[in-house]
């Protein structure tokens, strides 16, 4: 469990004051100006040092990202993009540093800007994130009214941060649709290469970032990165904000240790499952888009990337969804297969067309409406959408359904049978009503 001295976000609940009276008393933009005076390649080779995977899911070793930035200009301008368009169901990590905490990811903007030559930001925020944007912006205002940032501001290096508030849409957390909504057109992946680091935001080099992996770089570079990399384990390092929700006591965000065990996240934090342990079904364990996994796979598992591929599913944004034996399994990945149908762009075909024939089997599925036969059609689809697209987006629309089937497919034939048997009987009670 990890000790409270260890925590990065200490005002995560937003029991202290938010803006930047607050944040100085608990540490942030304290020695900032030595950190950018230490010079880029410092900055980015300890955040290398420190092990930090990228907190958006999927899991690329930030410092690393950081170095593909061109060591030098050829006339464009550098930029660095905030990914803050949290909208997968299940994901509610973020908005809660830029609503209780918002002056760790002012501050990481300026060092991770500095570190890739960039003296502009884009902080790219969720449209249904209101209280959230407004906290962020005022966080903005009072760093560039303190000269924290802006032109000839107190740390040497001029940097602007402009907070963009997006209109809704899922897609547009893919970091290449991200950048084309920030332009103003239609939030649609871009093909790749050329990659953002190349060739981002207006043409120029952009890193995107998501939002605790920004925030988190201003505390790992003053406690060190050997402080950073102790927590957890090899390839799985350093704190990590979890999400809790669905079927537990105390629904929460919490910041633990990477690689802390599944149950013991759950009872300490959490509250438990509700109905008690024994009652747990099945848990996503990073947003609705990683493959379900079942509870008898819960008991040893081990909450960091590794851990959860070894159970054939994924980390994601480590927002846990919890589901009691209450739940209707089918009917919850046809509700998520839905999703997804909804928020394609429509770009590729296998996901446009895909994703819809996909939300329609499963829903029939969901009444028990199909053939046996339907499962492995079903399964075989997604391989056809998975992999064959411009984005992840058909990948996040695939997995949770072969999750299902992997898991859970005796759920699915017991619900056809019983269909089946339903339709029988109501067939020979109304032949029988004919005869007479």
């Amino acid at each position: 469990m990890l000790a409270d001295k260890d925590r990065i976000f200490t005002n995560i609940y937003g029991l202290h004051d938010w803006g930047l009276e607050g944040a100085r008393r608990r540490g942030s933009w304290d020695g900032t100006k030595l950190m950018l005076e230490a010079g880029r390649d410092w900055i980015i080779d300890q955040m290398k040092a420190s092990g930090l995977r990228g907190r958006g899911g999927a899991g690329f070793a930030t410092g690393l990202k950081w170095s593909f930035m061109p060591k030098k200009s050829d006339g464009r301008p550098h930029y660095l993009v905030v990914n803050a368009d949290e909208s997968e169901p299940g994901t509610c990590k973020d908005r809660e540093i830029l609503r209780h905490d918002p002056h760790h990811l002012v501050e990481g903007c300026l060092i991770a800007g500095f570190a890739m030559g960039a003296h502009t930001a884009f902080i790219y925020v969720r449209g249904e994130f209101i209280r959230e944007r407004e906290h962020l912006q005022a966080a903005v205002d009072q760093a560039y009214e303190a000269r924290l940032i802006g032109k000839n501001n107190i740390h040497g290096w001029d940097f602007d941060i402009v907070v963009h508030h997006g209109a809704g849409a899922y897609i547009c957390g893919e970091e290449t649709a991200l950048l084309e909504s920030l332009e103003g057109k239609k939030g649609q992946p871009r093909l790749k290469p050329p990659f953002p680091a190349n060739s981002g935001v207006y043409g120029a080099p952009t890193t995107v970032n998501n939002v605790e992996s920004i925030a988190v770089a201003p505390t790992i570079l003053r406690r060190g990165p050997a402080w950073f990399s102790s927590i957890g384990r090899p390839n799985n390092v350093g704190t990590k904000l979890f999400g809790i929700s669905g079927h537990v006591n105390t629904p929460c965000i919490v910041e633990e240790a990477m690689g802390i065990p599944f149950k013991e996240l759950i009872e300490k934090h959490g509250g438990g499952v509700r109905g008690g342990w024994d009652n747990l079904l099945a848990i996503i364990p990073g947003g609705a888009s990683c493959p379900v996994i079942p509870a008898a796979q819960c008991e040893d598992l081990i909450m960091d990337f590794d851990g959860t591929r070894a159970v054939k599913s994924s980390f994601g944004t480590a927002g846990v969804l919890v589901m009691d034996k209450s739940t209707d399994i089918v009917r919850a990945i046809a509700r998520i297969a839905h999703f997804f149908k909804h928020e394609s762009c429509g770009q590729c075909t296998p996901c446009r067309e895909g994703t819809g024939w996909m939300a329609r089997v499963l829903d029939r599925m969901a009444h028990g409406n199909a053939q046996k036969s339907e499962i492995d059609m079903l399964l075989q689809v997604t391989t056809q959408v998975e992999g064959h697209t411009i984005c992840a987006l058909g990948d996040a629309a695939a997995w949770p359904i072969q999750g299902l089937i992997r898991n859970f497919r005796p759920v699915i034939e017991e619900r056809i049978d019983s269909f089946t048997s339903r339709g029988r009987t109501v067939h020979a009670v109304g032949a029988l009503e004919a005869a007479e």
